[in-house]
């Protein structure tokens, strides 16, 4: 069942290691119990001492998932994987991954996201749904309607993602989808507007 906030640590927003583990312990602490790793840019050693650390930190009541990289996943002991239109089918992560793990998908279209649901993934992520920053070539603007029309296409869980804030977060839920992601509005006061963000939305 996924949580109604999924926060994302983006790697590109924090500069340092200390600082992405600081701002993930505040997560924790603000009660998320989702979280994602993304890391863009790094060397796979990079990533993969930044996982590790995440899942000392985090603790076994805190899911963790890891973004694009199924190897990744498995050697850091995530709970999931998040995939791109570009990356492992669903099918071939879980031959990686192995059993009991999650395995999410990004899509932009309602293409993708029917054609998503015809895979074995556990939830689809559709974005963005409003204007973003935290993507250097962002998909095109899918909005509240076109997330309606997913929600009308799929029974799997959905996680809205894209330019979502404490402001508009209730709307998006109201639209069908299950569950929100999170990056740059968390990265002020991550413990407070993890609380205020999941006061919100449930």
């Amino acid at each position: 069942m996924l949580p109604r906030l999924y926060p994302i640590v983006d790697a590109a927003n924090l500069a340092a290691s200390q600082e992405l583990y600081a701002f993930a312990r505040q997560l924790v602490s603000g009660g998320a119990t989702l979280i994602q790793y993304r890391n863009k840019k790094g060397s796979a050693r990079e990533c993969l001492s930044h996982a590790r650390q995440l899942r000392v930190l985090a603790g076994e009541s805190v899911r963790l998932i890891m973004n694009d990289r199924a190897d990744l996943c498995l050697a850091a002991a995530f709970d999931g994987v998040h995939l791109g239109q570009d990356d492992l089918s669903p099918e071939g992560a879980r031959s990686v991954v192995k059993a009991g793990k999650w395995v999410g998908v990004s899509t932009h279209n309602l293409q993708q996201a029917v054609a998503a649901d015809a895979t074995s993934a556990n939830y689809i992520a559709i974005g963005p749904i409003f204007a973003t920053q935290s993507k250097e070539r962002p998909d095109p603007v899918f909005g509240l309607d076109g997330l309606k029309k997913v929600r009308s296409a799929t029974r799997k869980p959905l996680v809205a993602i894209g330019g979502i804030t404490i402001d508009n977060c209730r709307s998006v839920i109201d639209a069908g989808a299950d569950s929100v992601a999170v990056i740059s509005s968390l990265l002020a006061s991550p413990a407070k507007t993890v609380e205020d963000f999941i006061s919100v939305l449930m």
